[in-house]
């Protein structure tokens, strides 16, 4: 019995950090992901900026919104956490959309 108990915590332990493993390459790419992300809105500041365009554009995060959504059903996600987290960027993009307006003037 303790041979099978003390095989089986060497099974878990091996399986948590293979698990682990794969979580901590998902959370690299993702911060790449975002950083790639941001560079891009950096851009979208810049050409805002230049013609004078609002920081936000209400119909289009609409848009966004809906879609991700629908992509997080798709892929088995919780599509109220997919607005959220959308929310939470597109917050920062705002904000960083603003700060270079205010830089262009």
């Amino acid at each position: 019995m303790a041979d099978q108990e003390a095989t089986t915590a060497a099974d878990v332990t091996q399986q948590l950090k293979r698990l682990r493993g794969s979580i901590d390459n998902i959370d690299a790419a993702l911060v790449h992901m975002l950083a790639e992300r941001f560079r891009c809105t950096q851009e979208v500041g810049l050409l805002k900026a230049q013609h004078r365009l609002p920081a936000s554009d209400p119909a289009r995060e609409d848009w966004q919104i809906a879609r991700l959504k629908q992509l997080a059903i798709d892929a088995n996600l919780d599509p109220e956490f997919a607005e959220k987290w959308f929310n939470f960027v597109v917050a920062e993009v705002i904000q960083h959309h603003k700060r270079i307006a205010a830089g262009a003037e």
